[in-house]
């Protein structure tokens, strides 16, 4: 039989491939995080004719005759470039800005994807659009993310609290004018916290009593667990002496000690600037709603207007995402040549960071798909050709008897 018949076969073969594989890419023009895919051919083993031969004294070298047997397909490729973004304004669609993959678990198994159109179940637990788990680690109390513990299904449930803290210290800032009259008086007022999260009234007044010095009271809810000191300021402006009033706990109030912070108070002149700044006590608050940062942590803000981590979203990524194995549902699966996952923050290591309210959608150009439809319907035509040509050889054979 004529090599050239079977030539033509498999060449037949190999763009009917090439033709799978653009009309999936066209199919999933739309398909979010989609990555398309490309053929590359090669020849297979050819026939030799005649070997080479060996150059000599009297003679000159001859080259190998060898005859091809044809095409095969040497791999398919996968294409991760970034695809276009698409703002949908919703909190739970992510989007990764360079490389890497979100984490997710179905059925036990590991699997990776760029697409990042998430929601929540009904335990409150991140899912994809196939019910499997995203994965990544849980904040503790204190809105701590720890992440060498092990990955974990990523869960926002609705009653989510932040607990009460008492207030421990209070902080004061600004400036107390060096030329103020004696007797007069700056009085400033800052919420303080309980161990249960009752509000109270931590009030602090200054009194002038000389230049450069006042006199300092302190009172919570005007109880007795109050305290007096003073502080003095030198010529430049910066503290001379500070006795700083102690504010017992009072168990009829129910507040712990407080201590007072006066360290970045200043004395300079015709400048009045003295504020509570700060304190470390909070209410208790539920969740109220969340959103991603950058590096995936997902921040919680409450109903005391706190806002708090409550987890982070784990981003893998792999030494050759080629070598991924495409498992369905837009994820794909680790495989001998990918390498092991890489598993840690966005934004560091090889993964890029997160956006939230967007979607990573398809990276196929049509003009490419369609042109590659041309040119894999014309190979496939020239080798149906071959075929034919090869058939019209045989059929001279055959006629050579009549």
């Amino acid at each position: 039989m004529l090599r050239s018949l079977f030539a033509g076969i498999s060449g037949l073969r190999a763009h009917q491939t090439m033709l799978d594989v653009t009309g999936n890419n066209i199919a999933n023009v739309n398909t979010t995080g989609f990555k398309s895919s490309s053929v590359q051919f090669q020849d297979t083993l050819s026939q030799v004719l005649t070997n080479a031969g060996a150059a000599t004294e009297t003679a000159g070298g001859t080259n190998p005759a060898q005859i091809g047997l044809g095409v095969k397909v040497a791999g398919i490729s996968t294409n991760f470039q970034q695809g276009a973004s698409q703002l949908t304004n919703v909190s739970t669609d992510m989007m990764i800005s360079g490389d890497g993959f979100f984490v997710v678990s179905n059925g036990g198994e590991q699997l990776y994807t760029r697409s990042g159109a998430f929601s929540f179940d009904s335990l409150g637990r991140l899912v994809t659009a196939d019910g499997s788990f995203v994965q990544g680690w849980a904040a503790d109390a204190t809105g701590t993310v720890d992440t060498n513990d092990a990955l974990s299904d990523l869960t926002l449930p609705v009653n989510t609290l932040m607990g009460a803290t008492a207030t421990t210290e209070a902080v004061f800032s600004g400036n107390l004018p060096s030329d103020a009259e004696v007797g007069d008086t700056y009085t400033r007022q800052i919420d303080v916290y309980d161990a249960s999260g009752g509000t109270h009234t931590l009030t602090l007044q200054f009194v002038n009593t000389a230049t450069g010095d006042w006199d300092i009271t302190a009172d919570v809810d005007g109880t007795t667990a109050s305290g007096t000191g003073s502080i003095s300021f030198n010529t430049d402006g910066s503290i001379d002496t500070v006795t700083l009033p102690t504010l017992a706990a009072d168990a009829a109030v129910g507040t712990e000690a407080i201590t007072l912070n006066l360290d970045d108070l200043t004395g300079y002149a015709e400048l009045e600037t003295i504020a509570a700044s700060d304190q470390d006590g909070q209410a208790a608050g539920n969740l109220q709603s969340f959103a991603v940062n950058a590096d995936g942590t997902i921040m919680g803000t409450f109903s005391n207007g706190l806002k708090q981590a409550i987890g982070q979203i784990a981003l893998a990524s792999f030494t050759n995402p080629d070598g991924l194995e495409t498992t369905g549902s837009s994820t794909y699966a680790a495989t001998v040549n990918s390498g092991d996952a890489q598993v840690g923050v966005a934004g560091t290591g090889a993964r890029g960071s997160l956006t939230s309210g967007s979607l990573e959608m398809s990276n196929v150009d049509l003009s490419a798909e369609f042109t590659n439809l041309i040119v894999a319907q014309r190979g496939f035509q020239a080798n149906s050709r071959i075929i034919t040509t090869s058939d019209s050889v045989l059929e001279e054979l055959v006629n050579l008897k009549r």
